[in-house]
Formats: structure tokens, sequence, C-alpha cells
């Protein structure tokens, strides 16, 4: 046990000293002040201008944290492959709310929340855009990477970007290489075409009664129910994808349910691979793979 405790603190050191991270503000809105946490590779170059995930934790909008467990793996193993690695905080705006973001929460205001979400991503890519030379960020490798909650707000941002913005040019420079998608779903799949369709890694149970596998009702919702809204999931984001030719890594997790929200680090190397193949090298790759629910505590 002891010699166990060595060997993974060591890897724990050089895993940590192997970066660094700075965090930084950028948007304040009403009471809420929004942060981003940078990690940078530590052997980067001044003139070094790297791709960059920005991470967006889940919660239901009500909690999670850019400083979780999932998300300083995503980071930190994205600065192990000479990525910058970025996790964002944003509105938690069903935080304290009763109807919590399930059946009892409006349509109507499931749709605020999504607005919501989407602008506070678009604020925070806009603010590495503008940093870009102090973050040693390439802009046009932006990928934007999410989990339940968060999987759903980048999928919007992503391909309905138009559908919650109020004028044409509001954030009109912004655009993204790849998307990384746990649990995730958008209100329609048809708004994905060839002007709109990247390169996507998209990770959902079979069985996710949250966030749904297909095209259903998000969280299960009866249509008598206030909050029934349809929505579709990965798996039709991938059939369109296939259709249109685009690039993705479609990981179906047989029986899984919306805990497959959670990122696990073995998965890691098939996402970066992806990445490395179809953002840096412009190849088109389509992957389907199955796999069964990890353990609890895996």
């Amino acid at each position: 046990m002891k010699h166990l405790f060595i060997i993974i603190f060591i890897f724990s050191y050089f895993w940590s000293s192997a970066q660094n991270i700075k965090t930084y503000t950028y948007a304040i809105k009403g009471l809420d002040t929004l942060k981003m946490d940078v990690y940078t590779p530590e052997n980067i170059k001044e003139a070094d201008s790297l791709p960059v995930v920005v991470w967006m934790h889940g919660g239901g909008f009500s909690g999670g944290s850019r400083a979780g467990k999932d998300e300083t793996n995503i980071a930190n193993f994205a600065t192990s492959k000479n990525y910058i690695g970025i996790s964002i905080s944003y509105r938690l705006l069903r935080k304290g709310a009763k109807t919590g973001f399930g059946c009892k929460c409006s349509k109507k205001n499931k749709l605020f929340t999504f607005n919501q979400g989407v602008l506070d991503f678009l604020d925070a890519t806009q603010f590495i855009y503008d940093n870009s030379d102090r973050l040693n960020v390439d802009t046009s490798k932006i990928i934007a990477a999410g989990s339940s909650a968060g999987a759903e707000i980048i999928l919007h941002t992503v391909f309905m970007k138009r559908f919650f913005l109020s004028t044409e040019t509001a954030y009109e420079n912004i655009n993204y290489a790849a998307a990384i998608s746990f649990s995730g779903a958008i209100l329609n799949s048809d708004d994905i075409t060839t002007d709109n369709a990247i390169p996507t890694v998209l990770f959902h149970g079979t069985e996710d009664t949250t966030v749904p596998f297909k095209t259903a009702p998000h969280h299960n919702c009866q249509p008598n129910k206030t909050g029934f809204m349809m929505l579709d999931g990965s798996h039709t984001i991938a059939e369109k994808l296939k259709e249109l030719e685009t690039p993705y890594y479609f990981n179906i997790v047989k029986g899984g349910h919306h805990d497959v929200a959670n990122v696990h680090i073995n998965d890691l190397d098939d996402i970066f691979y992806f990445l490395d193949k179809t953002v840096k090298k412009n190849e088109v790759i389509q992957i389907t793979k199955y796999t069964s629910p990890k353990p609890t505590n895996y």
C-alpha cells in the first residue's frame, strides 16, 4: 500500500507540475463574476499558438464547478497533449429554483436558460479571441466541450448559435473547430448544415432518461407537463453528421444512464487522437464505438 501511495503521488506531482494555471475574469453579469481557469503546458514558448479545449461543466444549471474532478482531469490531459485547457464558470440560473430543470420547469424557462448559457459560452470564447496572444491560443482551433448541461450549451452554441442571438452581427467572428459532448442534446439537429458541421465527439448512454440518447422529451417529461420539450440527442446528431460526411467519434454506452456524462481518464486518449486527426490534420474519420457502463468507483 505504501509503494502504491508513492507511485500515485509521483504520478500526480509530475502531471500537476507539467502545466501552469492562471485564472481570468471573462465577464461580470449582475452579481455573477464569471471566471476561467487556463491550463498551459509548462514548456510552452512565448511565440507558440496552440489549439484549445474550452470546457463547460455540468450540474443541471444549478451546481457544478469549473474546478471539479472532470474539469481538472480534462484540462490537465489537454496540456499533456500540447493543447491549452480552459475550464469556465457560467451563470447557474436554476440554482435555488423550486422547479429545478426537469418537468416542472416550463419550456419557456428552459429555453431562456439555454439562451443565457450560450451567451456565457460565447462571451468566454470572445475573451479568448481578444486575448489569444497572451493565452497562446490558435483561434482557428477552438474546441467547444462540456458535459450534461454544459454539453447542451456547447452543442447549441456551435450548431444553433443564430437561434439564440438577437442580431445577425453578434459574435459573427466566432467559429469552432470541433465539439466534445458528454450526454448532450440540441433542440433541432436540422440546424446542423454543411455551413456549421464540425468534427464532433459524442458520449451517451442508451438508457439516459435525463438527456435523450435519440430524439425524445427532455427529462422524459410527458406531453401534459409544463417542462415538455423534445430534444435531439447524440444518436440523432451522429446520424446528421454521417449524412453530411462530417467527422465524428460516437461512443455508445449500451445500458448506460446519465452518469455517462462523467469523464473517465481512459477515454481521453481516444478523444485527443480524434482531435489530432480531424482538427490538426483535417482528416475525415467517422467512428462508432460500443462500450459498457463503467463501475461507479471507476
